[in-house]
Order: C-alpha cells, then sequence, then structure tokens
C-alpha cells in the first residue's frame, strides 16, 4: 500500500513535528518550556516525567517518517499521526475548560495541533473507511 503525495506531506510534517518537539523536550526541557513561559526547577522527578513523553514523542516522530518510506508500516505510522495529534489537542481544549485560558504560545501550539490533525484526516480519509484486511492465514503461527 503506497502512500499518495498528500499521504507523504501529512505524515512527514506530522512526523518532523512529533519528532522535533519531542526531542526538545526530551534533550532540552528547560529551553523548551521557557518558550511557552514556563520555569522549570532542578527536580530530576519533575524532568523525568517530563522527557519519558518527549521520548515518546520522538519514537512517535521517527514512525511516522518511516511510514512514509515502508509502506508496510504506513497503517500504524498514520493511526500513530492520527492519535497524537487528535490527542494533544483533545488535551489542550479539557485544559482551556477546566483551568482557563493559557499562554498565547500555548494556544498556538493548539492551532498548529489542529491544523496538522485536519490535514492528517483529509490525507488518510479515504483509507479510514476501508475494509481492514483479513489478516488471518490458512496456517497458524507457530
Amino acid at each position: 500500500m503506497k502512500p499518495t503525495l498528500l499521504e507523504k506531506i501529512a505524515l512527514g510534517l506530522s512526523g518532523l513535528t512529533a519528532l522535533t518537539i519531542g526531542a526538545f523536550i526530551l534533550f532540552a526541557p528547560h529551553a523548551f518550556y521557557a518558550s511557552y513561559g514556563i520555569t522549570l526547577d532542578e527536580d530530576a522527578n519533575l524532568l523525568s516525567e517530563l522527557r519519558a513523553p518527549g521520548a515518546g514523542l520522538t519514537g512517535f516522530g521517527l514512525l511516522m517518517l518511516l511510514g512514509i518510506w515502508r509502506y508496510t508500516i504506513l497503517p500504524v505510522a498514520m493511526a500513530a499521526a492520527l492519535t497524537v495529534f487528535t490527542a494533544f489537542p483533545a488535551g489542550r481544549l479539557v485544559g482551556l475548560a477546566v483551568d482557563g485560558m493559557p499562554s498565547g504560545n500555548v494556544v498556538g501550539a493548539l492551532v498548529v495541533e489542529l491544523i496538522i490533525a485536519a490535514l492528517c484526516l483529509a490525507a488518510f480519509r479515504r483509507r479510514l473507511w476501508q475494509p481492514v484486511p483479513d489478516l488471518s492465514t490458512e496456517h497458524p503461527a507457530r
């Protein structure tokens, strides 16, 4: 299942975004969060709790990018892109409802995430409604 040009663009943009943000959080959390007006202290527990999802986001970004070239993992790459870029804005919207209005930079991140989510939905729409292929085999795995 070869990706279309629009699917490649969606995976490329979502993958690069997730990889960049994830790596920034993983390797430079103080600088990353300072860009949102958040000051972190040197609490090893807090930094570990921030770096762990940063590593996850980095991994998902790599998976999304790999889906452009490795057609066998394309469905997984698309699922990762849709999950990341719908879950992040969903979480921000919950925060907006529960905690109030965040800084302009956080709202900007929400807008970017919604745009990427819309691009992914548009790019992957025809595959989202296709029936799942039968994965059964005549000879079960041993």
